[in-house]
């Protein structure tokens, strides 16, 4: 059986980073801090506001929406050339 991934919004992520910097300031120590991914989510999300991290997020599905439209484009024109040379 797998266990289902939870996902977090850049909004959640970012509220995360910031209650972590908080109490990293404090003194605590970072193991008791931070999940797992504390670092991965810095490395991607650390300098970016809500809204910036939103907007990527939109970015990076309109930009897999776009890449399968090529790929369909692309495809139907390669069948295209196919049946103009004759040879199908």
């Amino acid at each position: 059986m797998e266990i289902k991934r939870k996902r977090h919004s850049p909004e959640q992520i970012i509220r995360k980073l910031r209650d972590a910097d908080r109490m990293l300031s404090e003194g605590k120590e970072i193991a008791a801090v931070c999940e797992a991914t504390f670092h991965r989510w810095r490395n991607q999300y650390g300098g970016m506001k809500a809204n910036q991290a939103k907007r990527l997020k939109e970015l990076e599905i309109e930009n897999r929406r776009l890449k399968k439209a090529v790929a369909d484009l692309t495809l139907d024109k390669q069948i295209l050339q196919e049946v103009a040379e004759g040879n199908f």
